[in-house]
Parts: structure tokens; sequence; C-alpha cells
């Protein structure tokens, strides 16, 4: 294991060690556009990140309040990376009540069970109409 715990290292290159992106283009990315905030405050993706450090990471709907436990200069297996970071209880529930509320949301819409006749039709296009 090549973790150190001494030194620091650009967040974009962190975020791509730890796997959180696939590519650093895409950390950077993310760094940019405001999705990732180190302790507390928005950042660009040349800033140091070192152990201790708090970040927040919004990645693909969920929320990661999680704090560096090391830095490693290249990417290793997804073993390794966890090692790199430890996410906090209460992120933990929030992202597990997250994923649960999209499966039942995902649930709940079903096709309908038969064409709309005449009549809701018409309801369909005066309704349709009223909001334009």
């Amino acid at each position: 294991m090549f973790i150190i715990m001494s030194e620091s290292i650009r967040i974009d290159k962190w975020l791509w060690a730890a796997r959180f992106f696939k590519t650093r283009a895409l950390a950077a990315e993310a760094v940019n556009g405001g999705k990732v905030h180190l302790n507390g405050n928005r950042v660009k993706p040349g800033r140091e990140v070192q152990v201790g450090d708090s970040l927040t990471i919004h990645r693909s709907g969920y929320t990661f309040d999680i704090t560096v436990q090391g830095i490693n200069k290249q990417r290793r297996p997804a073993k390794e990376a966890q090692l790199l970071f430890e996410e906090s209880e209460d992120s933990i529930a929030r992202r597990e009540e997250q994923a649960e509320n999209q499966r039942l949301a995902a649930c709940g819409h079903h096709a309908p069970d038969h064409r709309p006749n005449k009549r809701e039709r018409r309801h369909i296009v005066k309704f349709t109409r009223k909001h334009e």
C-alpha cells in the first residue's frame, strides 16, 4: 500500500485516486461546477487537500460527507481507495434514504392499463390547453 500521511495533493487528483470520479477531467469539472466543497468552501481543482480535511461531494443525486484519511499519488484498487477517506454516519444514512426514495419513486410510475376513451381525451385536451 502506498498511502502517504503527511503530504498534500490537488483535490481533482485526490478525487480521482479515491475513485469518486472515473477520470481527472470529470473530477476537475465537478470541482469547477461547485459539486465539491472543501471544509465548507467552494474551491478550484488546483486546491491542495491534506489529511483531516472535510469534503462534501454531490454526485449523481447523492451527497457524500467525508473526511480525508490518507493521500495517494496513484489510482490504486478500490479496496485501497476506501482507506483514503471515512464517510460520516449521517451521510451514509442520508444516502441510503435517498436510494430508498428513488427506488419507491421508480416503482410508483406504471403504464396505464388502457388507452383513454373519448371522455378522458376531452379532459386531457381541456387540461393541457388550460395551462398553455
